[in-house]
């Protein structure tokens, strides 16, 4: 036994090791997001992007990664550690380049197809790297449409998660008949009406799903590091459980699910032809497939990583999602900076950053010091945040799991 420790210390240390590793496993091998959950409606308010942006995005599913093409961006770099992400943005971009659009839309809007096995050897594979067709090759059934679990929405670990959710609403507690109601609501008034007849949070609000929800296990399908889980511990009432219940609230008293396509893909696992992301629109699927998508560059690594090997003040746009509560705790302080500190390396003067939260304040970055030079100074004096802005967009958010959403402009870069 290491002197100074009881056994009881030791089991503790013992399992936070092993909630690290598992959330580390989940997010670096297996398809955590088969959608993006940042809501790119907001995002394209909060960056104005035009063709001089260069964007820096996590890619997670690549849908927002697409919709920055077409909202004008000069070039798009989407970015992420769990090389499954850029796999499935990979496949999507190939397919955009290869496919009629009612097979793309097949794959992607309905979430696969039988045919996607002929599809992918006779005309998506040649358009993959090499990692990427490995992964596919082996991986398919993904697409095909197939099985309990049917589509592609349905098979990422995130999206089981919600599959299982709404079976348990449908077959256990008998809610189908009320959930159809519900997305098949004809206004906000009357979704609510329903929301409130059915008493969806009352059948989920049990012992059952607020253990469930305390398990760092299942929060970890739902790519909820243990550093964001203990920041809504610290700060919310009733913990992740009453964290989530509040979020499905503010959904359907917000927006119509039936067209809200994060809310809609999550209760039924697939989109409609006339709710779903942009990048699924008919003008948008022809101007990716006619030039914009060469402004699309994707890249597994970490962000750290990945800005190490960029030039001094090349980015004009940050898209970070809610990846800073990963860092947030202090045993990631050193992480958190030496990130930060590549950010303001390859900032222009005048960029952006955009992030959202778990946190009401987001204020662990508060300790955060940024390298210049042979010194280092605070990251909060390097950046000008319009609150005013951000709290306006963020509620006007439809994907509302998030409890704050932040706007930062650089006033000053890390080389001068």
């Amino acid at each position: 036994m290491a002197p100074g420790l009881s056994p009881g210390a030791l089991e503790l240390i013992f399992l936070m090791y092993v909630q690290s590793a598992f959330f580390s496993y989940v997010t670096s091998r297996r398809l955590v997001y088969s959608s993006c959950w940042e809501d790119p409606d907001v995002d394209r308010q909060a960056l104005d992007l035009n063709a001089d942006d260069r964007v820096l995005v996590i890619t997670s599913a690549g849908c927002n990664a697409l919709d920055y093409l077409q909202a004008g961006a000069g070039r798009v770099d989407a970015v992420d550690r769990n090389q499954c992400q850029g796999y499935l943005l990979e496949f999507k971009v190939a397919a955009i380049r290869a496919l009629d659009y009612q097979s793309f839309f097949r794959i992607f809007g309905l979430g696969g197809c039988p045919e996607v096995r002929t599809m992918y050897w006779d005309a998506v594979r040649d358009g993959l790297s090499v990692e990427a067709r490995r992964y596919w090759d082996d991986n398919l059934h993904l697409l095909a449409g197939r099985g309990w679990l049917e589509t592609l929405y349905n098979k990422s670990t995130s999206g089981t998660f919600c599959r299982c959710m709404v079976e348990y609403l449908c077959r256990i507690k008998g809610l189908r008949s009320a959930i159809e109601r519900l997305l098949s609501a004809a206004d906000l008034e009357a979704q609510r009406e329903i929301y409130r007849e059915c008493g969806v949070r009352a059948h989920l609000d049990t012992p059952g799903f607020r253990w469930l929800l305390s398990r760092q296990a299942i929060l970890s399908l739902l790519a909820v590091p243990p550093a964001q889980r203990s920041e809504v511990t610290g700060e919310y009432a009733g913990g992740w459980a009453s964290f989530s219940l509040d979020a499905l609230d503010t959904v359907f008293h917000r927006t119509l699910v039936r067209h809200n396509p994060f809310w809609l893909v999550g209760f039924t696992g697939a989109y409609t032809t006339d709710c779903h992301p942009s990048y699924l629109q008919p003008q948008c699927y022809e101007e990716l497939k006619h030039g914009l998508l060469d402004r699309l560059h994707i890249h597994a690594a970490t962000i750290t990583d990945y800005l190490g090997s960029e030039p001094e003040e090349s980015f004009s746009k940050y898209v970070l999602l809610d990846h800073m509560d990963w860092m947030s705790q202090p045993e990631h302080e050193a992480a958190l900076s030496e990130e930060w500190s590549q950010i303001a390396r390859t900032a222009r003067r005048g960029a952006r950053v955009i992030f959202r939260s778990a946190s009401a304040t987001a204020d662990y970055l508060d300790r955060v010091q940024v390298r210049r030079g042979s010194g280092t100074r605070p990251l909060l004096a390097l950046l000008a945040f319009n609150r005013t802005l951000a709290e306006a967009l963020h509620s006007l958010d439809r994907v509302c799991i998030y409890r704050s959403f932040h706007i930062a402009d650089f006033i000053a870069n890390g080389t001068n």
